[in-house]
């Protein structure tokens, strides 16, 4: 559904009668909420009334009750995506960061320079949303961590912008409904192993994903992502196995290449161990399948390793 129809918050018109010569001043409208783009074109873009190619994800509901609508579902530390707004200067505008369940959204205008960013947008100052929440960076060496936070799951998050008097002059809302975290950091300094991995998520209170957390990848008998032992990416799927950018269909879905975040400490790197992740659901012959993330082409893809194969993992709730 295009939101470039939608009239938000308390946008006005001025009218003079069935003059022609009437003022009319645009309503402030939020067009598009943009994470990064990068593999987004393609066997990738989402259908046109969900995904935009070059802006990101449209509008879906500017109605708070059903916000959940809205990109986006899921979650990490440190993650941000732009709202692009057009009718009103955003100079103008003030936001208050909204703290829910133990996870912050904090809007700021930003230039937005980006290795995503179109060229014909770079350099503009955007309104950027960012979250934070929990992870566990001072764990990631420990082989028996200690539980952290767990974040109260789904919340309704709105963003409003205000002007200087204090109006309310455009929202955004959206319902968080999982969280994710990364294990990163230094390879060589634990084992990387499925078990190893597994304990770990286990240990912080969270669990491994599974297909369909992370990628709306389809499975086929013809491809590396064999249909067996109930595995299966979100819905609406895609055509192949790979991801096709959706709001609701897997982290990687929503996010894309999780690598291109600046502080997010997911891996921009193409080596084995650094862009897949692993999973809990079972390939056969003692092995399981794994997603990738930071491919140059196609995200989102599933395949299958042996349990003593050495990858990365993201830890998820609920």
């Amino acid at each position: 559904m295009s939101s470039s129809w939608n009239v938000q918050a308390n946008g006005k018109k001025a009218r003079a009668g069935n003059r022609s010569d009437a003022i009319i001043i645009p309503s402030p409208v939020i067009n598009y909420a943009r994470p990064n783009l990068h593999v987004g074109t393609g066997l990738s873009a989402g259908p046109a009334d969900i995904w935009n190619p070059d802006k990101g994800f449209l509008v879906q509901s500017i109605n708070p009750e059903s916000y959940s609508l809205n990109f986006p579902t899921t979650g990490a530390h440190n993650l941000y995506f732009d709202l692009l707004i057009s009718g009103v200067d955003i100079n103008e505008l003030t936001w208050e960061p909204v703290t829910l369940g133990g996870i912050t959204a904090t809007v700021t205008n930003v230039v937005a320079n980006d290795r995503w960013i179109p060229q014909e947008d770079k350099g503009e100052v955007v309104v950027r949303v960012k979250l934070t929440g929990p992870e566990a960076r001072n764990q990631w060496y420990n082989p028996h961590p200690n539980p952290i936070a767990m974040p109260q799951l789904p919340q309704t998050f709105e963003l409003v912008g205000r002007d200087k008097d204090g109006y309310e002059v455009v929202k955004y809302g959206f319902e968080l409904r999982q969280w994710f975290f990364l294990r990163a950091g230094d390879f060589s300094r634990y084992d990387m192993y499925y078990s190893n991995q597994l304990a770990w998520c286990n240990g912080l209170g969270y669990r491994m994903p599974r297909v369909n957390d992370l990628t709306n990848a389809m499975c086929s008998d013809y491809t590396d992502f064999a249909c067996m032992n109930g595995a299966h990416g979100a819905t609406p799927s895609s055509r192949g196995n790979w991801y096709m950018r959706y709001i609701g269909a897997g982290f990687f879905t929503e996010w894309g290449h999780v690598g291109y975040y600046a502080d997010a400490n997911f891996y921009d790197d193409p080596s084995y161990i650094n862009f897949a992740y692993w999973t809990s659901d079972e390939s056969g012959y003692d092995g399981h399948f794994v997603v990738t993330s930071n491919t140059p082409i196609l995200i989102g893809n599933v395949f299958a390793i042996s349990a003593d194969g050495r990858t990365a993992v993201v830890c998820t709730a609920p």
